[in-house]
């Protein structure tokens, strides 16, 4: 292994020795040291980023029994964690069982059991819950040599939890508790950060002393959503003032196939005669995460540019042809190192038409990136400790109103407690249940004519 220290790496150029060099300029460069990737659009799509045409039409299937329109160009919607929705998809209001296991070898956990017959096939939902993650997965019962146990069954998606003693959760509430720990970590709303870079611009400080909004920066804001006034705004504000108008009196917002989207939009917010770094504005797009760029000229951008511990992921757009009918706009994309790719994929060429669709590519790209920096080193141990903590608080929940329960059902308790508890059990009493209703159903005429015997 060759180890490259600062004083041997050599570096890539500075901005203004690209800009010294004259036309044409990239769109964006990567910062002297690296520490970012950029998209190539002639690369082939990433597993992350591409889908075959099975996987679009199980989508679209899925798409139109939950009701959601056509119209996404098939721009697909990245799921941050399937196992946060899975509970509420397929468990919530059905038959399951939910058990726990405190103060493990690998920290506390949650599973949840479902069985289900599918076309004379039959299948168990599962979902663990550990510290680092959940985990969601249909397991098919013929692909099994026996219906496994409770402790089986997590083993199989977590090699952690082998030998592990699970108790049932009889709390009559706990599946809402339990929904609702799983979608703590859904995200329904979002910011980004959009600014203004004019010919040049090498520093914050540049960029955040632009003020003045041009024909072709006020047509890209109305593609990006609707210009509303911040007091009393009554859906997502994005962390804006909307009592006292402290943070600017308008903004940009939008729904995203039911996604709450405000914009952080560095001309909207106020500007501070005197604070060379308009810290006003900063604040606010400094802590986003994801952030657009608009140039309406050709100059090149670098990541780094804006000092931030939160950005993570920068899309640029400079747009060609402005404000005329043959309006588009081309597309670039960079982001840090630790942050996987995210779709879609930019075309090749990655020049758009101004339109619904491209409308359509932008906002579902802003989205899916700010879901891939969650993965990032940074984000990630956030991320691990509100699990972690979320967990913790559910359990002692549980252990709280557990005690009540077993007063009330304290027989219940004690056989089902049984070490060796069994996913078996559910399919037997599934199976007792539908055998008692099928003859109480056959036998209730007959009981209706035992008064006219006597």
């Amino acid at each position: 292994l060759v180890f490259l220290f600062q004083d041997d790496y050599i570096p890539y150029p500075r901005i203004e020795e690209v800009l010294e060099r004259g036309g044409p300029y990239p769109q964006v460069i990567l910062p002297e040291f690296g520490g970012y990737w950029i998209e190539d659009p002639e690369a082939p799509p990433s597993s992350v980023e591409g889908r075959g045409r099975e996987e679009v039409g199980e989508e679209e299937e899925e798409r139109q029994e939950e009701g959601i329109p056509p119209g996404d160009y098939g721009y697909r919607l990245d799921e941050f964690n399937e196992a946060a929705r899975a509970y509420r998809k397929h468990f919530l209001g059905r038959e399951h069982l939910n058990f726990s296991c405190p103060a493990s070898s690998v920290g506390n956990l949650l599973l949840s059991v479902r069985h289900e017959t599918e076309k004379e096939h039959e299948y168990l939902h599962v979902i663990i819950r550990s510290r680092m993650k959940s985990i969601y997965h249909r397991l098919s019962l013929a692909e099994l040599p026996d219906i496994p146990s409770v402790p089986e069954l997590a083993k199989l998606l977590c090699d952690e939890a082998a030998g592990l003693r699970f108790s049932p959760i009889l709390y009559p509430k706990a599946s809402q508790l339990i929904v609702n720990y799983d979608e703590h970590e859904v995200n329904n709303t979002f910011k980004f950060g959009v600014i203004y870079q004019r010919f040049g611009q090498v520093s914050e400080e540049e960029l955040f002393r632009n003020n003045e909004e041009t024909p072709a920066f006020t047509e890209f804001l109305q593609l990006l959503g609707d210009t509303v006034d911040l007091q009393d705004f009554k859906g997502f504000r994005g962390g804006l003032d909307v009592s006292h108008g402290q943070t600017g009196s308008q903004s940009v917002y939008t729904v995203h196939r039911e996604q709450e989207i405000m914009f952080h939009v560095s001309t909207k917010l106020p500007f501070t005669e005197g604070d060379a770094q308009q810290l006003q504005r900063k604040r606010h797009i400094g802590n986003d995460i994801v952030a657009v760029v608009f140039q309406e000229e050709a100059t090149p951008f670098v990541p780094d540019m804006i000092a931030s511990n939160f950005l993570h992921a920068f899309i640029l757009v400079q747009v060609e042809e402005l404000c005329s009918k043959n309006t588009s706009y081309k597309v670039s994309v960079t982001a840090r190192e630790d942050v996987p790719p995210f779709g879609p994929p930019l075309p090749n060429p990655a020049v758009f038409k101004k339109g619904p669709e491209f409308r359509e590519f932008l906002l579902t790209k802003l989205i899916n990136a700010e879901l891939a920096c969650y993965k990032s080193d940074r984000f990630a141990r956030l991320e691990v400790e509100t699990h972690w903590t979320a967990v913790c608080c559910f359990l002692k929940a549980h252990k709280h109103l557990d005690a009540a329960d077993r007063c009330v059902f304290p027989s219940a308790c004690s056989s089902v407690c049984a070490a060796s508890v069994t996913v078996s059990r559910l399919i037997i009493i599934k199976s007792l249940l539908l055998f008692t209703f099928v003859h109480v159903m056959f036998l209730w005429p007959c009981l209706s004519l035992l008064p006219a015997l006597f």
